[in-house]
Formats: C-alpha cells, sequence, structure tokens
C-alpha cells in the first residue's frame, strides 16, 4: 500500500482537497480525527492529560473541554510540547494501525493521512509520499474568519504560531494550489491521484 501525508496549513485547503483523494477511492485517516479519540473519556490520553493538566479542562459531564484545553497552552511552547508529548504518540499507533488495516484489505490502495503538522514533528518521514496544500496567507486568513467565526487578528496569531507554507514547500512531492476556484483545486487533486495511482507500492 502506498502511504501518503496530506498537510498544510490553518485553512489552506487541505481537507478540501483530502475529501476528493476519499472520493478518487483513497483510505483517508483524519489525524484530527483521531485526536479527538484519544481524548475521548475511553481515550488512551483522557487520564494522562487530565494529570498534567488538571480537572479544570473537564465539562459538566466529564469530557474534556477541547476549547479550554487549547486556551491553556495558547501561547505556552512548553505546555503545548507536554500536550503533543501525551497526545502524538497515540494518534501515530492509531494511523499505524489503520493503515495496516487497510493493507490487509487492499495491498496495491493508498493511505492519506491528513495532519496538520507532519513536517513539524518530523512525522512526514513515515510516508512514501507528502502533498501540500497551499494558498496566499491572505485568503488563508479570510477562510479561517468565515470558517470559524474568529477575527482577522485571531486569524493572524493562529497563522504566526504555525511553520509558513513556503517554509514546508521543499518537503513536498506534490503541491496543490487551492487558491482558485474549486473546480480548479478538483482537477488538480485529480492529477494528483493519478500520478500515485502510477507509483508501485
Amino acid at each position: 500500500m502506498l502511504r501518503v501525508g496530506l498537510t498544510g496549513g490553518l485553512a489552506s485547503g487541505k481537507s478540501f482537497v483530502a475529501q476528493e483523494l476519499a472520493g478518487l477511492g483513497c483510505r483517508l485517516i483524519r489525524a484530527d480525527e483521531l485526536g479527538h479519540q484519544v481524548l475521548d473519556p475511553q481515550g488512551e490520553c483522557y487520564h494522562a492529560v487530565i494529570r498534567e493538566f488538571g480537572r479544570g479542562i473537564l465539562k459538566a459531564d466529564g469530557s474534556i473541554d477541547r476549547r479550554r484545553l487549547a486556551a491553556l497552552v495558547f501561547g505556552d511552547p512548553g505546555r503545548l510540547a507536554r500536550l503533543n508529548s501525551i497526545v502524538h504518540p497515540a494518534v501515530i499507533a492509531r494511523e499505524e494501525a489503520l493503515m495496516r488495516q487497510y493493507e490487509a484489505e487492499d495491498p496495491r490502495g493508498i493511505a492519506v493521512v491528513e495532519a496538520a503538522i507532519l513536517i513539524e514533528t518530523g512525522s512526514y518521514k513515515r510516508f512514501d509520499k507528502l502533498i501540500l496544500a497551499v494558498c496566499p496567507e491572505t485568503q488563508q486568513v479570510q477562510r479561517a474568519m468565515a470558517r470559524d467565526g474568529i477575527s482577522e487578528a485571531e486569524a493572524r496569531r493562529r497563522l504566526e504560531r504555525q511553520m509558513p507554507l513556503r517554509d514546508k514547500l521543499p518537503y513536498a512531492d506534490y503541491v496543490i494550489d487551492t487558491s482558485g476556484e474549486k473546480e480548479e483545486t478538483l482537477r488538480r487533486a485529480r492529477a494528483v491521484y493519478e500520478s500515485l495511482r502510477s507509483i508501485e507500492p
């Protein structure tokens, strides 16, 4: 099975590209969804995160309030690193388990892992190919404001905490520009899919 990483930045269009690749037949794994699962009360990181950050991050029903947790690590690289050291290994273990399952089901298939910080964590090295979704920073800000209902200042603060897209370019095997019309982005995603299909897993 061909293992493909798909990454980008804030509102750079990676989820849109991921959905198209899934529609074309790729097995899609969303790291963010796995991150939610490992923080569920039955998840493997639930108790460790509470021990590290306190019961103040819990909702009334006992589940972790992700917004409250995010606020705790916002702007604090040390606390963010501690959170990542708890969550990322569990997420990666789930990704690897799913890829093994998909490979057993379809050895000649393509598994795509969509994740925001594949390059920053060095996780990109686990993949045969890496796709990067890009668009201008001004467009990232506009999209984030519309999607998340946040201010321009907040969108720019989030961008400042991320590795710039231009610095990610050297790592990418494929770059999909998502700045144009949706149909153009879909055409580019389909072209990347056809290229991936031609690779012997």
